[in-house]
C-alpha cells in the first residue's frame, strides 16, 4: 500500500480547510477549536484514502461514509452542553459533522465541491451571528425560575413581561411553596431580549429569587 503525491497533498488540504474552520471555533473559545477541527478534517480523510486502498476494487464509499458519521454524531454529542435553561454547542457540534464531511470529500479528491462548501461554512459561522444580531432573530431558549409571593395576578404580569418584550413563551409551570410562588417559564427569543428581561427581573422588589 503506496501513497503518492496527491495523497500528501490530500492530507496538506485537509489541514488547511480543517484550519480555517477551527479558526472561527478557536477564536470563539468554543470545546472544539483549531487543533480539534484540523484532526477531524485530517481523521476523515485518512479514513477515506485508508479504506481505499486496503479495499481495492471492492471499495464501497457509502459504508465508509455511513461509519464516519456514526463515529463523528458521538465526537459532536459530546460538546452539546445543557446550562441551566440554555443548551449551548449546537453550532460547534454541527461543524465538527461537517469538518468531516470536507474530509471525507478530500478524500475523495473533490477539491472544488470542498472549497466551495468550506467557503459557504466559513461565510456562516462569520458573518451570520452579526446578521442576527442586527435583525434581532430568536437564537435562545432560556428556563427562568421565579419566586414571588403566592399570587395569580403576580403571575400573570411576569407573563406578560415576556410578552412585552416579544418573547414567546414554550410552556409554564406554577409550584405553591409555603406563602410563595415557583414560577417556571421556558422562554424564546434573542439574546438582546432576554437580557433586558433580566434587568426588568433584578430591578423588580416583589421577586424574592430568580433564576435564568
Amino acid at each position: 500500500m503506496l501513497f503518492s503525491t496527491e495523497d500528501l497533498v490530500k492530507l496538506i488540504a485537509a489541514v488547511i480547510i480543517g484550519g480555517i474552520i477551527g479558526a472561527e471555533r478557536e477564536r470563539h473559545n468554543k470545546a472544539a477549536g483549531l487543533r480539534t477541527m484540523i484532526l477531524i478534517c485530517l481523521g476523515s480523510t485518512l479514513f477515506t484514502l485508508f479504506s481505499a486502498k486496503i479495499a481495492g476494487d471492492n471499495f464501497d464509499p457509502s459504508r465508509i461514509a455511513s461509519n464516519i458519521v456514526v463515529g463523528i454524531g458521538f465526537l459532536g454529542g459530546g460538546v452539546i452542553l445543557r446550562e441551566g435553561g440554555r443548551i449551548t454547542g449546537l453550532t460547534t457540534a454541527a461543524t465538527i459533522w461537517l469538518s468531516a464531511a470536507l474530509g471525507m470529500g478530500i478524500g475523495n479528491g473533490e477539491y472544488v465541491l470542498v472549497t466551495a462548501a468550506a467557503l459557504i461554512i466559513t461565510i456562516v459561522l462569520w458573518f451570520f451571528p452579526k446578521l442576527e444580531e442586527r435583525l434581532a432573530i430568536p437564537t435562545e431558549v432560556r428556563t427562568y425560575t421565579i419566586v414571588v409571593r403566592n399570587s395569580w395576578d403576580k403571575f400573570k404580569q411576569l407573563k406578560s413581561l415576556f410578552k412585552e418584550h416579544d418573547l414567546v413563551i414554550n410552556s409554564t409551570r406554577q409550584a405553591k411553596r409555603g406563602d410563595d410562588m415557583l414560577c417556571t417559564f421556558e422562554v424564546y427569543g434573542s439574546t438582546k431580549k432576554h437580557d433586558r428581561v433580566v434587568q426588568k427581573l433584578l430591578a423588580d422588589k416583589q421577586i424574592k429569587e430568580t433564576d435564568f
